[in-house]
């Protein structure tokens, strides 16, 4: 039996203020200590919301708004969502602890490329944006993030080994194929954009392994990161703030992710890579950190440990800003409940 009670006492009393996380986000220092999170399981937003658990039997956008009032009660002063049900056709793949990234692959040369069913973003309702506007309190906003990203959505669609090759033996069919995709997401996010609801967009997209990014530098400067730069360039068109969630090693294209895309904020980070203090030691200045306790701490440190590492980031942090507390990538349903919730009470100290 977890020990929520001893870390969790209820919602927040605040009204969310959704300036405390673009202040971290310009690299500033927020007025309070912010919190930021990608995705946080059903469970746990049933814990935060036990008035609301019951709104996906209820209501049509029952889900959403339990994750809304999750969010609200845990003292976020955003909600992450999709801006509609858009996606990419994939392929079958085996459902197993883990995936092979060659699974499912739809598409290996012209024919299938041009005979794939590309969706078109705008057939897609984007209404919840609109009514889902009641349900946000106080200055709280949506931070819309997309389906899959553009590296991920190309390898689901083409399988990781075959579109290596592809890059070498076919690189303008490889060309297009990123086009296609990077298009669609743009249209995506400009739809969501429209939406005053929306206060900032994240660009969802897993770039690398433990010890490299998925393709070299220049493949990734060639076929990857000029969609990143024109959706984040629209979103500061629009005057909103523009954050990358991506997992594995992109040393070798941070420069890229700050001087030439332009992303706000940087999420998910890994002690096998990089322990989120060395990360913020070393790129606050240029760019804001979010989250990064590692999910392996996460899972196997006592709630106390995590709490104490919260709030010793919170400290490293408080004088220069640039920074909201979380996870390292999210809180899936293996994180003990009680880790999680020790880990946000480092905020309400």
């Amino acid at each position: 039996m977890s020990d929520i009670g001893k870390w969790w006492s209820g919602p927040v009393s605040s009204e969310p203020d959704f300036e405390n996380l673009l202040k971290v986000l310009r690299k500033q220092k927020p007025a309070r200590p912010t919190l930021f999170e990608f995705y946080v399981n059903e469970r746990v937003q049933c814990i935060l919301a036990p008035e609301a658990q019951d709104w996906p039997k209820t209501r049509r956008l029952g889900a959403d708004a339990l994750t809304i009032a999750a969010f609200r009660n845990a003292g976020y002063d955003y909600v992450s969502l999709h801006g509609s049900d858009f996606y990419f056709p994939t392929g079958q793949i085996e459902h197993r602890q883990t995936i092979s990234i060659n699974d499912g692959a739809l598409i290996s040369d012209w024919a299938s490329f041009e005979s794939y069913p590309w969706p078109d973003p705008a057939k897609f309702s984007y209404d919840r944006l609109q009514e889902l506007k009641g349900y946000l309190a106080g200055n709280m906003k949506i931070i819309v993030f997309g389906p899959y990203g553009l590296l991920e959505t190309a390898i689901q669609l083409v399988g990781f080994e075959k579109l290596c090759y592809m890059l070498a033996d076919n690189s303008k069919l490889a060309q297009a194929i990123f086009d296609a995709i990077g298009s669609r997401l743009l249209k995506y996010y400009q739809i969501c954009l429209e939406y005053d609801s929306v206060g900032a967009i994240i660009g969802n997209d897993d770039w690398g392994f433990k010890t490299q990014t998925m393709f070299s530098a220049t493949d990734m400067r060639k076929y990857v990161i000029p969609w990143h730069k024109k959706i984040v360039a629209l979103a500061h068109e629009k005057g909103r703030a523009a954050i990358i969630h991506s997992c594995g090693n992109l040393a070798n294209v941070m420069d890229d992710i700050i001087d030439d895309i332009g992303y706000d904020g940087k999420h998910s980070f890994e002690d096998g890579i990089m322990p989120v203090e060395s990360a913020y030691d070393r790129y606050h200045s240029r760019i804001a950190i979010l989250g990064g306790l590692d999910i392996n701490f996460m899972v196997n440190s006592t709630p106390e440990m995590v709490f104490k590492r919260a709030r010793a980031m919170l400290e490293r942090s408080q004088a220069k800003g640039s920074y909201a507390l979380g996870t390292g990538n999210s809180v899936p349903e293996y994180i003990p409940d009680e880790n999680y919730f020790a880990m946000i009470a480092a905020v309400r100290e």
